[in-house]
């Protein structure tokens, strides 16, 4: 124990250290005037998006998200760079709406729904899925939007009904 204690009283590890954080406008230009998202936010559209930071990270495993902490985007910088642009286009509208939801004070994770179910992700996702059929997409590109990694088969099924998208078709037991 003596050595551990030496060890650890020989070294500083900072408990907080600085984000860096950008312009959401810096880096996504135009999405002030994408009809989507004048919809999440109104009239305060430019202001809140002006306001709007995003913090980029590395991962292999996630996409983007919302800060619980102070509401700022949080972007895979990977995802970026290998995702399709329709998909980051959808995720951004609906990480948009997590935006909104953190700043009117709603709780983003709660754990008494299940991912699927939960009021935040269902209206996040109702937001692109309206996008996505402005845009042209069929259900069955929808729902090839919507299969995420961390989802199985009855989640996606459970979500795509719950968002009124079709999944019969191509999802059978």
């Amino acid at each position: 124990m003596q050595k551990i204690g030496e060890a650890l009283s020989a070294v500083e590890v900072p408990k907080e250290v600085p984000i860096t954080k950008y312009p959401f406008l810096d880096y996504f230009k135009g999405f002030e005037n994408v009809t989507a998202v004048r919809e999440i936010f109104g009239d305060q559209t430019s202001e809140v998006l002006s306001n709007l930071e995003v913090e980029f990270f590395g991962s292999r495993s996630s996409f983007m998200g919302v800060s619980n902490e102070d509401g700022h985007l949080l972007v895979n910088a990977n995802y970026l760079k290998r995702g399709d642009k329709l998909s980051i286009y959808l995720d951004i509208i609906h990480e948009l709406v997590h935006v909104r939801q953190f700043h009117n004070g709603r709780e983003l994770f709660d754990e008494n729904y299940a991912y699927v179910d939960r009021p935040t992700e269902l209206e996040a996702f109702g937001h692109a899925v309206k996008e996505a059929r402005r845009l042209g997409l069929n259900d069955i590109e929808i729902l090839e939007y919507l299969q995420v990694p961390s989802l199985n088969a009855e989640q996606l099924r459970r979500l795509a009904y719950n968002l009124k998208v079709r999944s019969d078709s191509v999802m059978s037991d």
